[in-house]
């Protein structure tokens, strides 16, 4: 694991310790985002923790925090894409060579300010109507995972029991664990670019999902206007997750900032995200550098 050239960075590594995050299916997915990543009680105080040690950093630091966490170099990620489906048909969850292309093309956008770029490592097909609905996933995923675990598998699936998508928190994973195995995401074909989901067939489900794979909460974590909401010091306090692009929402009043609905980790449509904050790049670095490097 590679040392970290941050105070922040350098202590979470004693503050984090090995979890596993399990996904729900039962998350309704309908005209809203929702996801299936729930986080454990766990881990959220472990991301508090880290918060805390942020915040002593750039208060000691001052610029100077912001300007290393911008001069870092990028991070390269390489991904495995699987599109598993129930036919070579597009309505049976296939997606083509051409929309996992694209996928990169969003993905690199979207993270381009975070210092983070994503080459695809590789790409097949599997017609297994079972995995195809997310059934057996260990066994899919440990017939079909590729790469170490600082690598991410994209899954492409038919269904995925109502959700749009859903991804792992990083965690120490021992290769070969079922951990390491289960880590990734699992994506709805339809919501690749040009896919059929309406609102949802731009590619930032992924960026979404990735986002999770990176540590990062939703910026309405604990639906709450007084909590410690994702975390993260540059989000606005958020009661509830967004639908469709409502500009102007602002559902903690007495709260600083609107809600931050162009934000991926909220839940608004593909067409309103935008950007993530400093302060969520900082905690991808730093959760990459505790888990993936």
């Amino acid at each position: 694991m590679a040392r970290f050239t941050l105070l922040a960075l350098a202590l979470a590594s004693t503050i984090l310790s090995p979890l596993t995050l399990a996904h729900p299916a039962n998350g309704p997915r309908d005209t809203v985002r929702g996801c299936g990543v729930v986080p454990t009680a766990e881990f959220l105080a472990k991301a508090n923790a880290i918060a805390a040690e942020e915040a002593e950093s750039k208060s000691a630091l001052g610029a100077s925090f912001a300007a290393d966490v911008s001069a870092a170099a990028t991070i390269n990620v390489n991904v495995y894409f699987h599109v598993v489906a129930r036919s070579n048909s597009a309505s049976d969850g296939y997606v083509s060579a051409a929309q996992i292309d694209n996928q990169v093309k969003v993905m690199n956008s979207n993270y381009a300010a975070s210092g983070f770029q994503f080459t695809k490592a590789g790409a097949d097909w599997t017609i297994n109507t079972n995995w195809a609905s997310d059934g057996a996933e260990l066994a899919m995923k440990k017939s079909l995972r590729k790469g170490t675990y600082k690598d991410l598998n994209i899954y492409f699936m038919y269904a995925i029991g109502g959700n749009l998508g859903y991804c792992y928190f990083p965690t120490s994973a021992a290769t070969g664990s079922n951990d390491f195995y289960l880590d990734g995401c699992s994506i709805l074909y339809s919501t690749a670019p040009g896919g059929s989901e309406t609102n949802y067939n731009l590619g930032k489900t992924v960026t979404h999902e990735v986002g999770h794979w990176m540590g990062l909460f939703h910026t309405f974590q604990g639906n709450s206007c007084t909590g410690s909401g994702d975390s993260i010091s540059d989000t606005p306090q958020q009661l509830s997750a967004s639908s469709g692009c409502p500009t102007g929402r602002d559902s903690c009043p007495n709260a600083a900032g609107l809600d931050p609905i162009h934000n991926y980790m909220d839940y608004s449509i593909d067409s309103c995200y935008e950007s993530f904050t400093a302060g969520q790049n900082t905690r991808m670095l730093s959760m990459w550098n505790t888990y993936r490097a």
